[in-house]
C-alpha cells in the first residue's frame, strides 16, 4: 500500500515513523520546502510543490498512491484545498491530520480574530511592545505599524516588516520558565498567534496568562469537508480501512 503524507508537522513525522515500521506501506512524505533545514521524516522524502491540483493529480495516479494523508499546518490553506481537489480528480482516499487547536483557560485574556489583516487592525489599541509569533509569512500585515514588534521565526523573515522589529530566530519547544523570562526581558505587552495547536509552542500562552497580557488569537480557516483525524493513532487506523487494492 502506497501512501503520501502531506506537510512537516510534529504530526506529519510522527506519523511516518510509525509507517515507516511496516514492511506492508510504502510512505512518501511530501515538504513544501519553505524551510531552510526542516527536521526530515523517515522513509521517502520529496521537497516542493506538485504544480497545483492537477499537477498532484497526475503524481497520485503516477505513484500509484493509495491513500493521502494531509497533515500540513492548520494554515496551510492553499495546499489543503489543493489535495481535496486533487485526491477527488485521482479517486484518492484522503485524509486530514489536524492537532486540536487550543482553547482558552482560566485566566486567559484571548481576543480571538479572524486574520492577520485583523490581528494587526487590533494592536494600536491594546499595547506597543509586541510579541509576534505568527511565522514568517503575512507579516506584511504589520509593517505599517509603529510598535516595537518582538518578531520570533524559524528562518529570517522577509520585508515588509514593520520599522521597530527585532528578530529572534529559534524553533520550538518552548518552556514556560523561558517563554517568562523572555516576556518580562522584551517588556511584553501584548502576544499574538496563530491557533496552531500543540504543545511545541504552547508555552507561550501560559506565559501570557501568568503575567495577565492579552493574547490576539488568529483563528484557523475552515477545515476541508474530507474525514478527519486528530491524533496520529486515529490516522493509522483510518489507512487500516483503506482498501489495498486500490491505487489512484
Amino acid at each position: 500500500m502506497r501512501v503520501l503524507i502531506l506537510g512537516g508537522t510534529g504530526e506529519a513525522r510522527a506519523l511516518a515513523g510509525r509507517l515507516h515500521e511496516r514492511p506492508d506501506l510504502h510512505v512518501t512524505s511530501s515538504l513544501a520546502g519553505r524551510v531552510r533545514e526542516p527536521q526530515l521524516p523517515p522513509g521517502d522524502v520529496r521537497v516542493g510543490g506538485f504544480g497545483g491540483p492537477d499537477g498532484l493529480a497526475d503524481w497520485l495516479r503516477r505513484e500509484r498512491v493509495h491513500a493521502v494523508v494531509d497533515a500540513t499546518h492548520p494554515f496551510a490553506r492553499t495546499i489543503s484545498d489543493n489535495a481535496v481537489a486533487a485526491a477527488q480528480r485521482a479517486g484518492c482516499p484522503l485524509l486530514v491530520l489536524r492537532r486540536p487547536a487550543w482553547v482558552p483557560e482560566s485566566g486567559d485574556d484571548w481576543r480571538p480574530v479572524p486574520s492577520m489583516a485583523a490581528a494587526a487592525a487590533l494592536l494600536p489599541e491594546l499595547g506597543e511592545r509586541i510579541f509576534l509569533t505568527t511565522g514568517r509569512q503575512g507579516l506584511a500585515h504589520f509593517a505599517g505599524l509603529d510598535l516595537r514588534f518582538l518578531v520570533r521565526t524559524v528562518d529570517p523573515p522577509e520585508p515588509p516588516l514593520p520599522p521597530r522589529t527585532m528578530v529572534l530566530l529559534a524553533r520550538g519547544p518552548f518552556t514556560v520558565h523561558d517563554e517568562l523570562a523572555l516576556l518580562r526581558e522584551h517588556r511584553i505587552e501584548v502576544l499574538v498567534s496563530k491557533n496552531s495547536g500543540g504543545s511545541m509552542t504552547s508555552a507561550k500562552l501560559t506565559a501570557a496568562r501568568e503575567l495577565g497580557l492579552p493574547v490576539v488569537m488568529v483563528q484557523r480557516p475552515p477545515r476541508p469537508d474530507v474525514p478527519s483525524a486528530g491524533t496520529v493513532e486515529q490516522a493509522v487506523a483510518w489507512l487500516d480501512a483503506v482498501p489495498h487494492d486500490h491505487a489512484g
